[in-house]
């Protein structure tokens, strides 16, 4: 790790009010001209002695805009001191974590793994049309049927064709053939340009795509395309847990990648992130907003810098080598459910470098599943129920599950 390394509170805390020292001061100095301020203090009581030990409460006292992109060119000056800790998590996450060469991406904290994506989808639909003059109708976005339905939503909005590639049922990889027979379709009903998101570990199951299988397929099939990994749930684990994998910046054909810190790193929601190679994030550049210092190259404008220092502070709270540990450890505690589940021939789903466990509907009753908090692949027809292994899941919470799982499958046999 070049740039991620563990931290001490004291340290910790001297960055992040050394940060916030660099931004304006709405206090001291006479701002006139920015629409903004600190928190309302006849709501928001400021001068808690507590304040002082606690970086991140005074940063959302202080209330900073990062709106922009602070990795390309010009920002809001006002803000120059959070900013850079932004920038210090963009390249810890490019770099450390996926991979990448030293400053060669842009990104930004967004509102998290939705905004993110809808700006992939946004800046790739704008690639396609100005460096080749394509037209929305001869764009199309490709995923799996298990993504995320943040998919669809950018499908809508950016009015750009969705297509789905078909899973097996059983292992959840992505069907060669169903890429095959959707490139021929596509192209029947006039598309040149695709848009590739592949999973690093999707929502309901933890399942990982090949997204080497979308790159030779697209050359074998001479398809212009870009590929975006969606890795909202799976970037803050995966990389840790999976020896050798193609979905980071290492792998020459993936040009972007969604992570979300507001789920397995434990922030605050509205914590996501957008990291992409330099030279394209400019086509999602919005000129009209002039008045912008450096404009604005983001789908969400305005957005808090306190979410930004939570991301560093966790990451430097931890460090590398304490977050591969927390990563073996919840990967001890999947193993372990598994192995209880195979004992009891229950039928699930697990990519053995996630921490989701999905088991088939027909072993979890519906009792059950709302006691623990299943969560449901379809809640008006479920055929699968999930288990999140999360920090505060447990050995000693899981038992109980499992003994009721037990239970009532024993009573079914029987």
């Amino acid at each position: 790790m070049k740039l991620w390394r563990k931290l001490s509170r004291e340290d910790i805390k001297k960055k992040i009010f050394n940060a916030l020292n660099e931004n304006v001061n709405y206090y001291e100095e006479n701002i006139l001209g920015i629409p903004a301020s600190h928190l309302d203090d006849k709501v928001f009581y400021q001068s808690a002695p507590f304040l002082g030990d606690a970086p991140f409460m005074s940063t959302l006292i202080h209330n900073p805009n990062h709106i922009g992109c602070h990795t390309i060119g010009d920002t809001e000056h006002f803000f120059r001191g959070t900013q850079k800790i932004e920038k210090e998590v963009i390249r810890i996450c490019a770099e450390d974590i996926l991979n990448g060469k030293p400053n060669q991406h842009d990104g930004y904290v967004a509102s998290g793994g939705t905004e993110a994506n809808l700006q992939a989808i946004w800046i790739y639909r704008n690639y396609f049309k100005k460096e080749f003059g394509a037209t929305a109708d001869e764009i199309c976005i490709l995923c799996s049927e298990d993504s995320h339905y943040s998919m669809n939503k950018a499908s809508d909005v950016l009015s750009v064709d969705l297509y789905h590639i078909s899973v097996d049922p059983d292992d959840r990889r992505i069907s060669e053939k169903s890429i095959v027979e959707t490139i021929a379709k596509s192209k029947t009903a006039g598309k040149k340009y695709y848009i590739i998101v592949a999973n690093m570990m999707t929502t309901m199951f933890g399942s990982v795509d090949d997204v080497d299988l979308y790159s030779d397929l697209m050359e074998k099939h001479s398809c212009i395309y870009k590929i975006h990994i969606d890795g909202a749930f799976g970037g803050f684990f995966y990389p840790f847990a999976a020896k050798d994998h193609q979905l980071d910046f290492s792998n020459p054909n993936v040009t972007s990648v969604t992570l979300d810190a507001h789920k397995m790193a434990q922030a605050p929601y509205g914590t996501g992130l957008f990291i992409i190679r330099k030279g394209f994030i400019q086509y999602a550049n919005t000129k009209e907003a002039s008045y912008v210092e450096g404009e604005d190259y983001t789908l969400i404008g305005s957005r808090s810098g306190a979410n930004a220092v939570a991301v560093w502070m966790i990451l430097m709270t931890n460090g590398p080598y304490g977050w591969k540990e927390k990563i073996l450890i919840l990967l001890n505690r999947s193993e372990w459910v598994c192995n209880q589940l195979k004992s009891q021939n229950i039928q699930f789903y697990r990519n053995t470098s996630s921490n989701i466990i999905t088991i088939k509907s027909q072993y979890v009753s519906q009792e059950i599943a709302q006691k623990y908090g299943l969560v449901p692949d379809d809640h008006q027809n479920p055929m699968w129920y999930k288990i999140v292994i999360m920090d505060h899941v447990t050995i000693e919470k899981l038992m109980p599950l499992v003994e009721e799982l037990e239970a009532l499958n024993f009573s079914k046999i029987n």
